[in-house]
């Protein structure tokens, strides 16, 4: 699949005196840090990365019913859902991780009484995994129609190295 305009995997190496030797870097506390972009217009304006790969684990941004630019299936709980997460899958896919790394989950829902439509394309998807998981409601999303924001971490030894597994070039 032809990545958007702007996106693709950089390897960004952080430098905060001993910290990275806490973090597991080396005693200069160098460690390295690999972004993913969607290559959405947003991403730059908030200042944020779709999915980060640090140590063994690579997060990923809340995700909600987008395609490209637009919102997609309006009103539909589980479309929304499955949509979401989608869009998690391509952040993770972008650092060489997948669904099946996944191990915490977070929903973000605007409306907790429809708990059992996300809840079944959660369970649709992850249903084998069975990651840590958890369905908070609040007030509202950026958009009004916007039912789900979809947030997922994924553990895969050594994927946030500089060389790690899934190691893609920057592409912008």
């Amino acid at each position: 699949m032809k990545q958007p305009p702007g996106a693709g995997a950089d390897i960004v190496p952080n430098v905060d005196s001993d910290a990275g030797e806490r973090a597991g870097g080396d005693a200069m506390g160098e460690r390295a840090v690999r972004r993913f972009s969607s290559g959405t217009t947003w991403e730059p304006v908030v200042g944020y990365s779709r999915a980060v790969a640090a140590g063994d684990f690579v997060f990923v941004s809340g995700c909600t019913s987008v395609a490209g630019a637009d919102f997609v299936h309006p009103g539909d709980a589980y479309a929304q859902t499955r949509q979401a997460i989608s869009n998690a899958a391509d952040g993770l896919t972008g650092l060489g991780a997948s669904l099946a790394d996944v191990v915490q989950t977070r929903m973000y829902v605007t409306d907790i009484s429809r708990w059992q439509e996300f809840g079944r394309a959660h369970g649709d998807v992850f249903g084998a995994v069975r990651p840590a998981s958890t369905m908070i409601e609040v007030a509202a999303l950026i958009e009004p129609e916007m039912l789900i924001e979809v947030e997922v971490v994924a553990y895969r030894p050594g994927i946030g190295g500089i060389g790690g597994i899934g190691r893609a070039d920057s592409t912008g």
